[in-house]
């Protein structure tokens, strides 16, 4: 069973950090772009950032850049986000996700991803 397993959210000040984990299991991801997207209360999923599969390429939704760093370790079949700087604003179920078929493009597109994670809650308190 391919799956894609979230951790490291939870409820944290505005101002501090998180780093979120993304474990595959069931097939290498090793060859996949991998992407983390999020999601808020009555609003759509939306793009946060994305890898290459070896690593050399990273796309950020211009909003975060600076905040937030994501990167991966393909001998753990992981892919990370490492948040600072949280603000309320940045409260949402994030996802991890992987892209089969665009090799060497990062898509910011949601639909352009075949695995999803279940999601983890992030809740940025003011």
């Amino acid at each position: 069973q391919v799956q894609l397993i979230e951790s490291g959210g939870g409820l944290v000040q505005a101002g501090g950090s998180l780093r979120l984990s993304c474990a595959g299991s069931g097939r290498t991801f090793s060859t996949d772009v991998m992407g983390w997207f999020r999601q808020a209360p009555g609003k759509e999923r939306e793009f946060v950032a994305g890898i290459s599969s070896r690593g050399s390429v990273t796309k950020y939704t211009d909003s975060l850049k600076g905040r937030f760093t994501i990167s991966r370790d393909n001998a753990k079949n992981t892919v990370y986000l490492q948040m600072n700087s949280l603000k309320p604003e940045d409260t949402a179920v994030y996802y991890c996700a992987a892209d089969r078929k665009h090799v060497g493009l990062i898509m910011s597109s949601s639909r352009e991803y075949d695995y999803w994670g279940q999601g983890t809650q992030v809740t940025v308190s003011s």
